[in-house]
């Protein structure tokens, strides 16, 4: 029985596998998180043992080299303060994947319990938490991520909990739907004829069948998060000077877009990427996990 199920399971991950490497674009998009979370990694731990295995210090200024081209000693070239280009945007990577992972772990958990919770119990809870959904979805997910910095301070912690917070209504919307369409099946109602309770099976019948949707919207909230975040970035309310962060190095290169373009276009590029891979591997995901919508 263990091993029909542990088949059926490798099964399933095989088709899935097959129908993202088919997809050259999801595929793509997977090499190049992959790639991102390599150097997140790297950079992560080489900072923990005190080593740098960055071309400069990317916190290093030197007024002797301020605002120089792409060469082959600066490859992206210089900042405004000297600092190494390259240096700052592989380094901040590792902050918008801290922030978009940690942000929608977050609201995951929260709008999925929620979510479900409504779902299942229904009556005045569900109505009660689906109308506070439908007031936060009402205003402008960065104007109340903006609204929670003012609130909260200025800081990394601070960003990922405001993002968190603000995504928390999509996963509750998704979870909800799933719930009430599943909560009939007869699986459930033999649970419940058993004498499982209603937080088992929540947990343990309802929830791991309703995993697919909210696994695709959260890997497409990373992208959101990462936007997001350098949203706030750009605006001051994120990561403070001088830590590398993508939204607050456009910000800081504002006043060089035309004397010293490449100010702008790398971290530019690196935010446009990320969040481009993001989305072509959800969609692919989204494609893999339904067999209906998979290519043939």
């Amino acid at each position: 029985m263990i091993d029909s199920v542990m088949q059926k399971k490798n099964s399933r991950f095989s088709d899935m596998m097959a129908s993202i490497v088919s997809n050259k674009a999801a595929l793509f998009g997977l090499c190049f998180i992959i790639f991102l979370i390599i150097i997140s990694l790297v950079v992560s731990i080489s900072d923990l043992l005190g080593i740098s295995i960055l071309p400069y210090d990317p916190n290093l200024a030197d007024m002797n080299n301020t605002l120089q081209p792409p060469s082959m000693e600066h490859l992206f070239g210089t900042d405004q303060l000297g600092r190494d280009i390259l240096s700052r945007v592989i380094d901040g990577t590792k902050v918008s994947l801290t922030v978009g992972v940690s942000a929608v772990a977050i609201s995951l958990t929260l709008g999925t319990l929620l979510g479900a919770a409504g779902g299942y119990y229904g009556g005045k809870l569900d109505n009660l938490i689906m109308r506070f959904m439908d007031i936060i979805l009402s205003v402008p997910s960065i104007l109340l991520a903006i609204t929670f910095m003012a609130a909260l301070g200025r800081g990394l912690d601070k960003a990922v909990l405001a993002i968190g917070l603000v995504s928390i209504p999509e996963y509750a919307r998704i979870a909800r739907s799933c719930v009430v369409s599943v909560k009939s099946n007869d699986y459930i109602q033999a649970a419940k004829v058993t004498g499982d309770s209603n937080l088992r099976i929540i947990m343990r019948h309802i929830l791991p069948n309703i995993t697919s949707p909210i696994v695709v919207r959260a890997t497409l909230g990373i992208s959101t998060a990462v936007l997001d975040c350098a949203a706030l970035g750009f605006l001051g309310l994120g990561v403070q000077p001088p830590f590398a962060e993508w939204g607050d190095m456009l910000a800081r290169s504002r006043a060089f877009i035309f004397t010293a373009p490449h100010t702008l276009i790398f971290p530019g590029l690196a935010i446009t990427l990320t969040v481009l891979a993001f989305n072509l591997f959800g969609d692919g995901l989204r494609d893999a996990l339904d067999p209906r919508s998979r290519r043939r």
